[in-house]
């Protein structure tokens, strides 16, 4: 009977063992980003022990890592009703309190996790620093407290440590991070997310990337099969590639390379396969993007952050409609803070690129005015969402207008112009009059007529230039012109006056660039057409600049004939 019963015992502490260290390989799985294989070792746990309260905890956190709250919710209380570790599901939902910006009822929860600890207890601690660390309302200074908390129950604890390393670096303190990673590794060697961070910061110095790539191989060389080092090398050789220029589609290639290392290491979960696309936009493989977009769908037709994927792509391949579609679909959705700018630039652009024609002439002509109008709508609301994206309009812009497509072109300059975050408000300004001249050349005379106001938008763009630079001489040769279009009094007024200003640069600037073809017959216009103004008020002006341009075009038969008459 005694056999038995230490049999009995025997069985007892091998399914204790067995199941700690199965525990293991789900946290083994976790740090290396296979989700889907921690989530089936764990519920496998819970089916086998569900007394242990712990693997409800470790499983609802993989969910709140994959911001699949209500299953996380879910398990957390489960945990609670566990016999042992129950605790533990305590911070996981407090986790959740942080993530609804309920401080007091994460304190709450921790507290009581914290007044029945025992001495040697100091995983929770951890737990609850991981918490105030990775919430969607982070607090580092709490997680530093609570960590430095378990530093003192137990000062060779190297996951402390490291998360004392993550929360100083998530706040910007890279110094104590680096330290604290150190440290980290120095307690367990083994401990690769830790030397895992310390090359993350050495990549994000920008300034020594050799070294981050050192840093990665050497993880690689203890463990070939740690996934997550392979996507840090990716945006380490993408952001090298942005560095070194003339090696950008040397690095781009190896960076997508590394990316699909890492994701055959993970288990091509639906989590995953979100990170390969934000990916895929970041290096801008939008055929690949759009491939992927089209598997998510396959595996999950209910998660609207896959039509944010389809949708981009599909503009940037030239499926507007679809993009249209697809974006239109993800932020009727979604709640309206989780719809970024981007989405509302990306909308945007899409409906211009579908309402523009061309009319019997082979002008570009808006053939949906209010589709139109919602397009310039979207733009604009983009800019009010996040007023920096507007340092991406000028590339926009001039794509548009090197297409002929002016209306739109002066459109997103216009926005972009207007934005305070503006870093390039002397060539949207340029680029804004620049557009509305020439869709202005070439509309009907009908419309030309109907198009006061964009020409006032205009001059006032070409005073913001010449505010910025008052030597741009084209700002004052296109500031004639339109005002020239505008044919009034004033105007007139005023194209004579940025004729003289254009006049008065370029000789002053010498031989070098009077004597290019362009610029004399640049030349030839300022001199003909002010001269054509000075004739009614300054007759000696006029004399002097019919015979300048004479002189430049001895063809000139306005020109002479304007002398012959005065």
């Amino acid at each position: 009977m005694k056999d038995l019963k230490f049999l009995g015992l025997s069985f007892l502490l091998f399914g204790a063992a067995a199941n700690a260290q199965d525990a293991n390989e789900a946290k083994k799985a976790i740090d290396a980003e296979q989700f889907q294989k921690a989530k089936t070792i764990l519920k496998s746990l819970i089916a086998s022990t569900p007394d242990d309260g712990k693997n409800y905890f470790l499983l609802g956190d993989v969910y709140l890592t994959q911001t699949v709250q209500d299953s996380a919710a879910l398990y957390f209380n489960k945990g609670l009703a566990a016999k042992d570790n129950p605790e533990y599901n305590n911070i996981g939902l407090g986790h959740i309190d942080l993530n609804a910006n309920n401080a007091a009822a994460a304190q709450a929860k921790f507290a009581a996790v914290e007044k029945d600890l025992r001495k040697k207890d100091v995983e929770q601690l951890v737990y609850i620093g991981r918490a105030y660390i990775y919430a969607d309302n982070p607090d580092y200074k709490k997680a530093v407290a609570v960590l430095n908390k378990a530093v003192e129950k137990d000062s060779k604890n190297a996951l402390a440590y490291m998360y004392l390393g993550e929360a100083y670096y998530r706040d910007r303190d890279q110094n104590n991070a680096y330290k604290n990673y150190r440290t980290a590794t120095t307690l367990d060697p083994s401990l690769l997310r830790a030397k895992l961070q310390l090359g993350v910061i050495t990549k994000n110095t920008r300034a020594a990337f050799p070294e981050a790539v050192k840093a990665f191989n050497d993880i690689i060389a203890v463990n070939a099969n740690y996934g997550p080092v392979y996507r840090e090398l990716a945006e380490t050789y993408y952001l090298w590639g942005n560095t070194e220029t003339s090696k950008k589609t040397e690095y781009n290639a190896k960076a997508l390379g590394f990316y699909e290392k890492y994701m055959s290491l993970t288990d091509y979960s639906l989590d995953s396969r979100m990170r390969h696309a934000d990916f895929l936009l970041l290096t801008g493989d939008y055929k690949a993007l759009e491939a992927e977009a089209q598997k998510m769908q396959q595996m999950d037709k209910v998660n609207p952050r896959i039509l944010r994927y389809a949708g981009y792509a599909a503009y940037e391949n030239g499926n507007y409609d679809a993009s249209v579609k697809a974006i239109s679909e993800f932020i009727n959705k979604v709640e309206p803070k989780r719809v970024i700018a981007r989405d509302y630039l990306y909308r945007g652009l899409a409906n211009l690129a579908t309402v523009v024609g061309k009319d019997a002439e082979g002008n570009s002509t808006i053939t949906d005015q209010a589709k139109f109008d919602a397009a310039i709508a979207d733009i604009k609301k983009a800019a009010e969402t996040d007023a920096k994206i507007t340092n991406e309009f000028n590339d926009i812009g001039k794509k548009l207008f090197s297409q002929k497509l002016y209306s739109p072109a002066a459109a997103v300059f216009e926005v972009a112009a207007a934005s305070p975050e503006n870093k390039n408000a002397f060539y949207d300004n340029f680029y804004l009059a620049y557009s509305i001249y020439y869709g202005h050349v070439n509309k009907s005379d009908a419309d030309k007529k109907a198009n006061t106001e964009q020409l006032l938008k205009a001059d006032a763009a070409l005073d913001k230039v010449i505010e910025l630079s008052a030597t741009s001489q084209d700002a004052y040769l296109f500031k004639a012109r339109i005002n020239r279009n505008l044919s009034t009094d004033d105007a007139y007024a005023k194209m004579a006056k940025a004729y003289d200003g254009y006049i008065k640069i370029v000789n002053e600037a010498g031989a070098a660039e009077t004597s290019k073809p362009a610029v004399i017959k640049n030349l030839v216009e300022a001199y003909d057409n002010a001269g054509a103004y000075y004739a009614v008020t300054d007759k000696a002006k006029a004399k002097d600049y019919f015979s300048k341009a004479v002189a430049l075009d001895p063809n000139d038969t306005y020109a002479k004939g304007e002398l012959k008459k005065l």
